[in-house]
């Protein structure tokens, strides 16, 4: 019989909470303890709550999950790196591309297995969006326009809503598309009182001339998640929240009213709403990353994929500040 994988937690935040409810169920997988210097004030962590990293490397542990605010990353990732143990770091990859690539190089020089978690990625609706792109079902893309709104969440403090939410955007748009970032002119807002800002729009051009919409805050009363990606045949619309997948088809038929015909520009065809599997999110990526450091091809979210990530959103708080466009060249 194998021997299970010992892993091991770094924060109990609410993030922190989900990850130690997956592992604890993880197949494969034991998850030995939990590093949270507050402990566990609420008693239903369900593995042992130690205060310091060296308490948790001491069980041993062959890798670790990094589940603490973004600031830490850095400090915790080079010392999971030089200690030989594989991580899965909460996105993003680290507050800077600075630290984002000290993390890369100290992984590699490791030879360890290291990912970033982009749960996106795992999302059942953009999972079937990246496959039916794949396989040209909507032709040529012309658009991409994603919106992620609501309301703030008290547990961020140390990032501001760009590289905290928007990282999601860019990272799935990247990934479902195929096409790396070229520039983008973002306008930022800070509205709330804190000292990083909780809106941004921006609007960027892919490799291929895609052009892209991200409209990300913390301001909105209700939550919205939902990527739209618009082509020769159609229009996609992935809702992530509720992980449906949505095509509208460009009409085949003339529409013989003359008045509608010319307001509604191209004509309606077909809706059609896939009928999906969906499974959760967040079990799919701690699924792909054990079989990654079991050797196996899992298709994880590389640390180079999430310094990617980390570099056009510092592009774009690069824009805000300056009010011009950036090239992510």
């Amino acid at each position: 019989m194998t021997a299970k994988l010992r892993a091991g937690l770094i924060g109990l935040g609410a993030m922190g909470r989900n990850h130690a409810r997956v592992l604890s169920h993880l197949a494969g997988v034991e998850l030995v303890g939990i590093m949270d210097p507050a402990g566990d004030p609420n008693g239903a962590a369900p593995a042992t709550v130690v205060p310091t990293l060296d308490d948790l490397l001491a069980l041993g542990v062959d890798y670790a999950v990094v589940a603490c605010p973004t600031v830490l990353h850095e400090q915790v990732g080079l010392t999971l790196a030089e200690r030989g143990v594989h991580a899965l770091i909460e996105k993003p990859l680290a507050h800077t591309v600075e630290a984002g690539r000290k993390l890369v190089a100290a992984f590699e020089a490791q030879g360890l297995i290291a990912g970033v978690g982009h749960i996106e990625r795992y999302n059942p609706a953009l999972l079937g969006l990246r496959s039916r792109l794949e396989n040209g079902e909507l032709g040529d893309v012309f658009q991409v326009v994603t919106r992620r709104q609501g309301p703030f969440p008290h547990r961020i403090a140390d990032v501001g809503v760009v590289m905290d939410l928007a990282t999601h955007d860019v990272d799935l748009t990247s990934w479902v598309t195929g096409q790396d970032y070229t520039d983008v002119s973002a306008r930022t807002a800070s509205r709330s009182g804190r000292p990083h800002e909780d809106a941004v729009t921006a609007v960027c051009t892919l490799t291929d001339g895609t052009v892209v919409n991200h409209l990300v805050n913390w301001l909105s009363p209700f939550k919205e998640r939902s990527t739209v990606v618009t082509g020769e045949k159609g229009c996609f619309i992935a809702d992530t929240l509720h992980a449906d997948l949505t095509f509208f088809a460009n009409g085949a038929i003339d529409t013989e009213w003359e008045a509608m015909r010319t307001f509604r520009g191209v004509a309606e065809g077909d809706q059609i709403r896939f009928a999906i599997a969906k499974r959760e999110p967040l079990l799919v990526e701690h699924e792909r990353f054990r079989d990654a450091v079991e050797g196996k091809d899992s298709g994880i979210v590389t640390l180079a994929q999430g310094l990617r990530t980390v570099e056009v959103c510092e592009a774009m708080l690069r824009s805000a500040r300056e009010g011009s466009t950036v090239s992510c060249r």
